[in-house]
């Protein structure tokens, strides 16, 4: 007699039972996202972003009791949380009125690429896995690579921002030294980095992550000079354990412009590894005018730029250029059986070979598809846009009697004072202009001075946005 299937089934005693409804989640919903898709074109469409505001914690607490339990929601009472509490308590970064912090105002092309990039779950892994989208995101990189001056060997990787971008590269200038004391028969010794007081904060976690000192220069006006390092570095013999400077191309409080060409000859005279922070300012490579501020850049062994700054990207995207990859393929590569399927070719250099990541989203697509709908020729208009607000804004302040620049802005961030006024006050402008969605603006610290701060960045920014800020120092 012929065996029935059945049977062999049911003398297995621990053969669990088949989910019936397991791909419940994957199933197309027309609804869902009809009802999501509108939201976003609303905000897509609208004239202008609107600032929204701070948040009521307890009150966020109450909307979101109960939400994620074991059964879940009808899509529309969550979605409707989202739209009628938690958005709203999200400062926006992308509005034209955002005048704090590094703002971000990407273009209405990457943002609607974003969503492609996320609907269609794409990765940047690999070449083998990810081709089309790893060579579109490095033809966006040779554009920055060659705005730099950078040579043809350069090429990187979009990380996911600023902080892990210096970290990769600090990384690579400390492996690279190591390696070079080891093939000279020279001990392994703790390095350290030349910095300046006022590079950005990423720089010091980065070194207290890969075990590195700060040799840090004292800059009087905020920026890294020649004078400022042959002051620093005098008397200090041969700085053997030294194995990288790095200089900012914007630092974020006062985006101040290092004499960038003064720290790569000091580099290149003691063999250090220089990395150039241009998270913030890189993008000023591309007015005219400011373009001789960034002589040196050229000779960087590593650079970074946020594109979700000032290159109207959406977050959270920034480009870490190597001038030679192959020194980070050395010390990124991540080797494991199931990963030598994406090494076959030596030639080949992966995003994941260029930083401390290994699973990436493709997330400098965005930037690329707007380069090539836009053209560089449009970022350099709203660059100059920044740079114009900037200086009227300067401008009107310097014309008040009761407020003072505290350096000419080399960017478009301005910090000055206001006679009178501490930190109380400066909070109080701050909060009635949230208050009246007129703008968003705080205070920052000079020297251990409570100052005003503004930063220009959004290419919808008006004059008459200015002068509101400016008409309540009143």
């Amino acid at each position: 007699m012929t065996p029935d299937p059945s049977d062999a089934v049911a003398s297995v005693p621990f053969l669990p039972a088949l989910p019936i409804d397991a791909d419940r989640m994957h199933r197309p919903d027309p609804d869902m996202t009809q009802v999501i898709l509108s939201y976003v074109a609303d905000r897509l469409l609208a004239e202008e972003v609107p600032l929204d505001g701070l948040a009521d914690r307890g009150q966020l607490a109450s909307v979101l009791d109960g939400l994620i339990a074991e059964e879940g929601h009808d899509f529309r009472k969550v979605m409707d949380v989202y739209a009628r509490h938690l958005a709203l308590t999200v400062l926006s970064a992308d509005s034209p009125r955002m005048f704090t912090f590094i703002p971000s105002a990407p273009t209405k092309a990457s943002l609607l690429f974003d969503m492609v990039v996320s609907a269609s779950s794409l990765q940047g892994i690999s070449w083998f896995e990810a081709a089309g989208a790893v060579m579109a995101e490095n033809q966006a990189l040779r554009a920055l690579a060659d705005l730099a001056g950078l040579p043809a060997s350069a090429g990187g990787v979009f990380v996911s921002g600023g902080s892990a971008g210096n970290l990769s590269a600090l990384v690579v200038a400390r492996d690279t030294a190591r390696r070079r004391r080891v093939d000279a028969g020279l001990p392994d010794v703790p390095m350290r980095v030349v910095v300046s007081d006022q590079a950005h904060s990423s720089i010091a976690n980065a070194l207290n992550i890969t075990g590195m000192a700060a040799l840090v220069v004292d800059t009087p006006d905020g920026r890294l000079t020649e004078e400022a390092l042959r002051t620093a570095l005098s008397g200090l013999g041969d700085l053997d354990e030294v194995c990288a400077i790095v200089a900012t191309a914007g630092t974020t409080n006062a985006g101040i412009i290092d004499d960038i060409g003064a720290a790569a000859a000091t580099a290149r005279e003691r063999g250090w590894w220089l990395h150039v922070d241009g998270a913030y300012g890189g993008a000023g490579l591309l007015a005219p005018e400011l373009r001789d501020r960034y002589d040196g850049i050229e000779q960087a062994d590593s650079v970074v730029m946020d594109p979700h700054k000032w290159w109207f990207a959406p977050f959270d995207c920034a480009a870490l250029l190597y001038r030679e990859p192959r020194l980070a393929k050395a010390v990124h590569t991540q080797d494991a059986s199931y990963l030598d399927v994406i090494h076959e070719h030596d030639d080949d250099i992966n995003p994941s070979d260029l930083a401390y990541h290994l699973t990436r989203r493709a997330r400098g697509l965005p930037l690329w598809f707007s380069m090539a709908v836009h053209g560089i020729g449009a970022y350099r208009v709203a660059v100059q846009h920044s740079l114009e607000m900037a200086r009227y804004a300067a401008a009107r302040l310097a014309g008040r009697p009761d407020c003072e620049l505290v350096r000419e802005p080399d960017l478009s961030v301005i910090l000055f004072r206001r006679s009178g006024w501490g930190p109380a006050e400066y909070e109080g402008w701050s909060a009635r202009l949230l208050r009246a969605q007129r703008a968003f603006v705080t205070s920052s610290s000079w020297r251990g001075e409570v100052v005003g701060r503004l930063v220009f960045l959004h290419p919808a920014t008006t004059t008459d946005m200015v002068d509101e800020v400016i008409a309540a120092l009143d």
